[in-house]
């Protein structure tokens, strides 16, 4: 048995159309290309916000590509501090002498 995705009451695995609200049902499988894909990933490292971007908007839709650009973002985002930490520290020891 499946469920009325509108409604959520109990309809046949063909049905089309639900019972109880009338709900057009979409029982074809969706077929997206969802790889993951390293170059999502780079883009996401190399430009942040579209890592960040592209993780909001696929992230229901292609997850597996989603997460490759929201982990480029994040390890972006975390060498940016990184370098940031880097080189105050480096500018304190530096002021010092």
């Amino acid at each position: 048995m499946a469920y009325c995705r509108h409604c959520g009451a109990r309809i046949d695995d063909g049905a089309n159309v639900c019972p109880e609200c009338g709900t057009v049902q979409n029982n074809a499988p969706q077929t997206t290309n969802d790889d993951g894909g390293f170059l999502w990933g780079l883009l996401g490292c190399c430009i942040p916000i579209v890592g960040l971007v592209l993780f909001l908007v696929w992230r229901d839709t292609k997850p597996n590509t989603s997460k490759a650009a929201g982990i480029g973002a994040l390890v972006s985002v975390i060498l940016y501090v990184l370098c940031y930490v880097f080189a105050a520290v480096i500018g304190v020891g530096v002021a010092m002498y």
